[in-house]
């Protein structure tokens, strides 16, 4: 029988998005924990794959529900258990294997570049007909990361997608739908206000983007299944 896939959400607002239906059409069971709420499993090897979604907390702020997930992704990384982490995820990643998390000098949110690196288009970006797409953004973290990190993307601020052993940090968001950037632009008017954030210049590139995302998100779900043999 296939062990389940395990959802970590930090905030309810910041879903599987597009991965959801990825991996239910694959046959996948998902589990999903609020980390606010409930308790973090302990033993990752009860999992086909581990996901670590995003939130607008910080890993430095040391709060229990992220400590609990930093332990979770170290036995994850002992067990050789499949794990991606987004945004929030690949932050807790980073920290969990020896790197620094720190407030960027300037926050990356809405629609943006990034540039896939050779050692990403041979792995989780493989067959992405452009090395420089434009993906979703939401965040003012990001990470020194620690040598045995291998870096797949960047952007011109930060690393946005790395490989420790079974671990996948992906900075940005694949799994967003228009649906769910609505509900961001909402949920966090008080960042869109200070922030200067021109919602409806977003929703109208939303509509450019949003499909070729969806794309993009159901390569990266294929690689990483083949990667690890799910």
């Amino acid at each position: 029988m296939t062990k389940p896939i395990l959802s970590l959400q930090n905030i309810p607002c910041e879903t599987l998005g597009n991965f959801e239906w990825l991996f239910l059409n694959d046959g996948f069971d998902i589990e999903k924990v609020n980390t606010r709420r409930h308790r973090i499993p302990k033993d990752p090897t009860q999992y086909s794959a581990i996901v670590i979604l995003g939130g607008p907390m910080s890993v430095y702020e040391n709060s229990d529900f992220i400590k609990d997930q930093i332990d979770l992704t170290q036995i994850a990384s002992k067990k050789k258990t499949p794990l991606l982490g987004i945004c929030l995820g690949s932050q807790i990643i980073a920290q969990s294997s020896g790197g620094t998390v720190f407030k960027g000098p300037t926050k990356e949110i809405g629609w943006h570049k990034i540039m896939i690196k050779s050692s990403g288009s041979e792995d989780i970006f493989s067959g992405f007909h452009n090395s420089r797409p434009t993906v979703f953004q939401w965040h003012g973290d990001t990470y020194f990361l620690p040598k045995a990190a291998r870096i797949m993307a960047r952007s011109h601020n930060y690393p946005q997608a790395f490989a420790i052993g079974s671990l996948i940090g992906i900075q940005f968001h694949l799994e967003v739908t228009e649906k769910m950037i609505q509900s961001w632009l909402r949920i966090y008017k008080s960042e869109v206000v200070s922030e200067r954030i021109d919602a409806g210049k977003m929703m109208k590139e939303s509509a450019v983007y949003i499909n070729e995302l969806e794309k993009h998100c159901s390569l990266l779900y294929s690689n990483f299944c083949t990667k690890f043999s799910l």
